[in-house]
């Protein structure tokens, strides 16, 4: 699935850590994308141009339309395109293009833009940016939106993390060990379970992904800002009997079990209880009239 993470559209949320840094990987899904003859347009919050441009070759290069908000975030030397809504107006601009041709956004990073703007507003941006009926004006949506988001998922609460990952079609977490990079795929399928894989891989220094063998299916990648919480811990009451309550309730019988006791007292005939007397007291507000009760009747 590594090699076709582009191929279904939407958010793909890139969740790196200290220990492996994920704009490699950005940088190689950039020029899979620019090899499929896509135009790619890349928000730089955290790198410069030419720090992020290093390593593709021309061909590229000249397919990569950087937006730079690494120097001058706010425009304040007039240098570039001013935005209305600066960065995140930038982002929405990306999809309102005279060319049709599926194109990739990247962002690096949407830590940046967590840190600078509210939450709700990059997700609403990021949820329109995918879908063509929001690009409105005179240019034309469209076919197909890819967003590549570099997320540094240990920079932020459960919170953001959780609202990111809900926009997200495809969410990559990077981790690995002795060294082998891996990625952690979920794919979100609409009407579908998840699924979950695991992909080894290298970055070559042509930023071209050598994959490790085939992917594996795998379980869901624990989340480490999610704490278990056992349901059955500070409970006022036993929800296991021990030993002795077991023998304790299996020797109970209930009211009504007819047992075997129970039969032989209603089968066993005793001479006092051949006959039965009704002792009726009556009450003091009782009316008891000493006259034929169907003297009316006339019978």
């Amino acid at each position: 699935m590594l090699e076709s993470l582009l191929a279904f559209g939407g958010l793909v949320l890139l969740r790196d850590s200290i220990e492996w840094e994920g704009r490699d990987f950005l940088k190689a899904l950039i020029k899979k994308s620019a090899l499929c003859g896509q135009q790619i347009y890349v928000l730089g919050c955290e790198v410069s141009e030419e720090e992020f441009r290093e390593g593709f070759d021309s061909d590229i290069n000249s397919r990569v339309v950087y937006h730079d908000l690494f120097r001058d975030p706010l425009n304040w030397s007039k240098t570039g395109e001013a935005f209305p809504g600066g960065p995140l107006g930038a982002l929405r601009a990306m999809c309102r293009r005279t060319d049709p041709r599926p194109i990739t956004v990247a962002v690096d990073s949407l830590s940046w833009l967590l840190l600078h703007f509210p939450c709700s507003t990059v997700c609403q941006t990021l949820h329109a940016l995918h879908h063509q009926d929001s690009c409105s004006g005179d240019s034309s949506p469209v076919e197909q939106v890819n967003v590549l988001g570099l997320l540094h998922e240990e920079l932020h609460a459960p919170g953001p993390l959780g609202a990111l990952s809900s926009l997200a079609q495809i969410e990559v977490t990077l981790g690995g060990t002795m060294g082998q990079a891996s990625a952690h795929i979920l794919y979100r399928k609409p009407q579908h379970r998840p699924t979950h894989q695991t992909q080894w891989f290298s970055i070559l220094p042509d930023f071209s992904l050598d994959l490790q063998g085939p992917p594996l299916q795998s379980q869901p990648h624990p989340d480490p800002h999610t704490f278990l919480v056992d349901p059955t811990a500070h409970l006022t009451f036993n929800l296991r009997l021990s030993k002795k309550e077991r023998e304790t309730r299996d020797s109970l019988t209930l009211p009504f079990q007819f047992s075997s006791e129970k039969q032989q007292a209603l089968l066993r005939s005793e001479p006092s209880q051949a006959s039965s007397h009704i002792l009726y007291e009556p009450d003091a507000y009782d009316d008891l009239d000493p006259e034929d009760p169907d003297d009316d009747l006339d019978i």
